[in-house]
């Protein structure tokens, strides 16, 4: 503990710290007769008189001391302030010294001048074991702890010292880690009571400001023991029962106590029963709540919560406006007739009355979530098994909302869930997201397991900002980001969806727009042999510059094309003036178009590549065809078959982007394959990074094995391309070491360079654009 000094100690610290000082006197007694006793021993021993006169010496300090002491008993302490408190710390200390001195001195006296070695060893045993006591009686005084060991320990140093003997100075060396031990063990101690003392006028405190909120709270609160004895009763529980005197209760059973208060409210004795009956099962956990009307005009809700020793916290309060007001609406339709969860005007009404509960704003959120892949459900199942689904879906969905969150049914598989009653935004995020994690898994029913994940959307705002109408437009422009981007997971809404949704909606039109009007371009990166002295390859890239955004990239329009369902009519595109182009090309380049996964769920793409090659009038295998691992995920074997059709007739198939989906290898052994490219991250820091390095050599070595042609994708770097030449890791080289991606009129340009240059293979060798 850092030393708080005796100037920045609270009073009331200080003054425990110095009383501790006076307190537990036997010990000083006892020490005092041991002192005695000791001295007396070595002048029996000695006969020197200097013990004897030592012995009275201590008789003489601790008479003092014990006359000190009882003026101190007979001070109104409470009248103490910062000095009066200091004189009695330095009265102890000044007594205190004595002793410790008087013994420090008896030490080197025997040491220097008795030189008996029965008086050095019963003077230096009995003041380190004083010394030893120092810690636990004296820790009060940082001060006391510094002056009785230096004035202890001192004196003896000096009598090892003036003995002149190496083998003594050792000792007298040794002395300083006993002082340094004593000061910490005793610094320790003060630190621990110092907590201990704030720690219990903190307990005081909060003990106070509980019995206040606890009376001025609304709700009524019975705090029970195991048997339902009453430990604490607040103010607003005596009230709403009529119970009198609070303090009157203590240590009463909860039974006599209701007894007593249902008596006073004239109700009979059955249906005092009956309220002393649902308030066991709740306090038994059978009920989470439970609504009583204990008059016509008074209905209280009762809640309990467990307590580790077995006891329990009952608090009710007053919900007769809330009955009042779900009365009134009884013969409205409430519920959704299949799940059994209420619609969204009953929802909108439960939400209402949660907002207008609150007794202090903080935030909430609402959360829309919809099952995916439910068509697939009800197309390969059956709607009544979809049906089934959704109520199992429901009956999980309500047993984790329970009473602290309000679930509804919006339509078809569609749910909405809204959350009430947190502090602040991070935490209401994360119960969201709990809740959602909570919700996924397997469902089981009529012998079928189902494993159904959400997509979700939410929104959070101050409970005085919720409306419900706006709330859910957020909520659902919330779930389209999921859906688009992360599947199965839950999205909380920011304020730049709304424009970007609107934005994308726009772009959408726009990419229709451009694929009518014929306005994408291609663009070509090409792929170098090993040494950079020609162009096998090149892979056609889709562009498309915006009349107003410019160009938009690649990553984000496919996308919105996958979206829309017509990224087939780029890869049309693609194919047809991938072919025009290569054939304009020297007879050794051929072309490289990527094919999505829409284009392989049907056998239309091997009608476009024949329509292309045809009308190109193009050698088939001067086209090659990528394609990535997500696209034999779906449905392998019908894959399989299209790409062993087209390989069939001549085209040349490539995986892209080797090594970053799942199960690659087994690919390589099963599907209709020419050449693999092998992806960037392969060759990022293969330099530095030996095991990196090794990865790549033993995919290349893994691939030729199986005869197949190697693309190293995303070469960077002259170190990166001279390591893979020097371990002849690649066929072909794609990157930035060579090339960019360029329009066909730099292509030419390039090409026909590097044709004019054939020998000079250093200047190939360096990037070209």
């Amino acid at each position: 503990m850092k030393d708080k000094g005796q100037n920045t100690l609270p009073a009331d610290v200080y003054l425990s710290f110095v009383s501790s000082l006076y307190g537990n006197r036997q010990t000083l007694f006892v020490g005092m007769i041991s002192h005695v006793i000791t001295f007396s021993f070595v002048y029996a021993k000695t006969a020197d008189p200097f013990f004897l006169i030592w012995s009275g010496l201590v008789v003489l300090i601790w008479s003092m001391r014990a006359i000190g002491m009882r003026h101190f008993d007979r001070v109104d302490q409470s009248t103490l302030d910062m000095d009066g408190i200091r004189y009695w710390e330095n009265w102890y200390n000044l007594g205190a010294v004595g002793t410790t001195l008087a013994l420090g001195t008896s030490c080197g006296y025997a040491l220097l001048f008795s030189r008996d070695s029965f008086a050095e060893l019963a003077t230096i045993a009995v003041t380190l074991a004083t010394m030893v006591s120092v810690v636990g009686r004296n820790c009060g005084s940082k001060r006391a702890v510094d002056y009785m060991t230096f004035s202890a320990c001192f004196p003896m140093v000096v009598g090892f010292l003036g003995l002149q003997d190496f083998y003594h100075a050792v000792l007298a060396v040794l002395i300083l880690p006993f002082v340094m031990t004593t000061r910490m063990m005793a610094n320790g101690v003060r630190d621990f009571l110092y907590r201990n003392v704030l720690a219990t006028r903190e307990v005081s405190i909060i003990a106070d400001r509980f019995d206040t909120a606890l009376n001025n709270m609304p709700h009524g609160l019975f705090m029970l023991d195991a048997d339902h004895r009453i430990l604490v009763a607040n103010r607003r529980a005596c009230e709403l029962l009529h119970l009198g005197n609070q303090e009157r209760l203590k240590d009463c059973h909860l039974d006599v106590v209701l007894r007593f208060g249902v008596r006073n409210t004239f109700v009979n004795a059955e249906q005092s029963k009956t309220i002393l009956r649902r308030l066991d099962e709740l306090l038994k956990g059978d009920r989470s709540r439970a609504l009583i009307q204990v008059t016509d005009g008074l209905y209280l809700e009762f809640t309990a919560s467990p307590r580790e020793n077995g006891g329990a916290v009952l608090i009710f309060e007053d919900v007769t406006a809330r009955v009042r007001a779900e009365n009134k609406i009884l013969h409205m339709v409430r519920y959704d007739s299949l799940t059994g969860l209420p619609n969204r005007t009953y929802f909108a009404d439960l939400v209402q009355e949660a907002l207008a509960e609150r007794k202090k704003p903080g935030t909430v959120g609402f959360m829309v979530l919809d099952v995916d892949d439910f068509k697939h459900v009800n197309d390969m199942k059956g709607h009544v098994t979809g049906d089934r689904l959704l109520c199992a879906i429901t009956e999980r969905l309500r047993r984790l909302a329970g009473d602290k969150m309000i679930a509804g049914h919006l339509m078809g598989d569609e749910f909405i869930v809204f959350f009430p009653n947190e502090a602040n935004r991070r935490d209401l995020e994360t119960r969201m997201h709990r809740f959602h994690e909570q919700l996924r898994g397997n469902y089981e029913f009529d012998g079928m397991t189902f494993l159904v994940s959400f997509s979700a959307g939410c929104v959070t705002v101050p409970s005085g900002d919720f409306r419900l109408e706006e709330m859910q437009i957020r909520a659902d422009l919330a779930l389209f980001e999921t859906k688009s981007r992360a599947k199965g997971s839950v999205t909380v809404f920011e304020q730049e969806m709304d424009a970007r949704y609107t934005d994308r909606q726009k772009l959408k039109d726009d990419l229709r727009d451009a694929l009518a009007n014929n306005t994408l371009s291609v663009a070509y990166q090409p792929m170098f042999v090993p040494d950079g002295s020609s162009i096998e390859c090149c892979e056609a890239l889709s562009r498309w510059t915006h009349p107003e955004r410019g160009p938009v990239p690649p990553t984000v329009f496919i996308q919105i094309a996958e979206e829309m369902g017509i990224v087939s009519d780029i890869t049309r595109f693609m194919v047809m003036r991938a072919c025009a182009d290569c054939a304009t090309w020297p007879a050794h380049m051929g072309v490289s178009v990527n094919l999505s996964v829409q284009d392989l769920r049907g056998n239309g793409i091997i009608g476009l590549v024949a329509e292309a090659l045809e009308a190109a009038n193009l050698a088939p295998h001067r086209l090659h065809l990528e394609v990535t691992e997500s696209c034999l995920m779906e449905e392998p074997v019908k894959v399989q078959a299209i790409l062993q059709e087209l390989r069939a007739r001549g085209i040349t198939i490539a995986i892209d982007d080797f090594g970053t989906g799942y199960s690659s290898l087994s690919y390589l052994d099963q599907l209709p394959l020419d050449v693999i490219k092998i992806d960037r991250s392969f060759v990022r820091n293969i330099g530095e990074d030996p095991r990196r390095f090794k990865l790549l050599r033993g995919t290349v070595n893994l691939s030729r094995e199986l005869g197949l042609r190697i693309v190293v994708e995303g070469v960077e770097t002259r170190e990166q391309l001279a390591l893979i030449n020097k371990y002849q890791c690649a066929d072909l080289v794609q990157g930035y070491v060579f090339a960019a991606p360029m329009s066909p009129d730099a292509l030419r340009d390039l090409y026909e360079t590097l044709a004019r240059k054939p020998g000079d293979s250093r200047r190939r060798g360096r990037r070209v654009a």
